[in-house]
């Protein structure tokens, strides 16, 4: 069983969710984002299979999100994501996929809908 875990070691959320996956006796594949960036498409999918809207997805906490008027309700999916892409720190983490589902995992605890029983 693959899972992999869209990981940045500097998030509280995605080091939490990581430590859940490792409590499971999972060692999932972690993608570090930031330095591995999904394209467009993979992100796109990844937003959508969780069910949730690009802004959703979209860290507007940080400054290049205000740099870049992404507040801007006229800007489309398509100009968020490739925002996101060409500034990886603006995707939400960490998204988990498993062979069950897709997830944001804020809070980590959110893991658990997609794992195995």
């Amino acid at each position: 069983m693959t899972i992999k875990i869209y990981f940045n070691a500097k998030c509280s959320m995605a080091r939490g969710t990581l430590t859940l996956l490792q409590e499971k006796g999972i060692t999932p594949e972690i993608i570090e984002y930031l330095i591995d960036t999904p394209t467009q498409a993979t992100l796109s999918k990844l937003i959508s299979d969780a069910g949730l809207t690009v802004r959703e997805a979209i860290r507007a906490k940080e400054p290049v999100y205000a740099e870049l008027g992404l507040d801007d309700p006229a800007k489309t999916d398509a100009q968020l994501l490739a925002a996101m892409v060409a500034h990886p720190i603006l995707i939400n983490r960490p998204f988990v996929v498993t062979p069950i589902g897709t997830r944001l995992c804020r809070p980590p605890e959110t893991l658990f809908e997609i794992l195995p029983a």
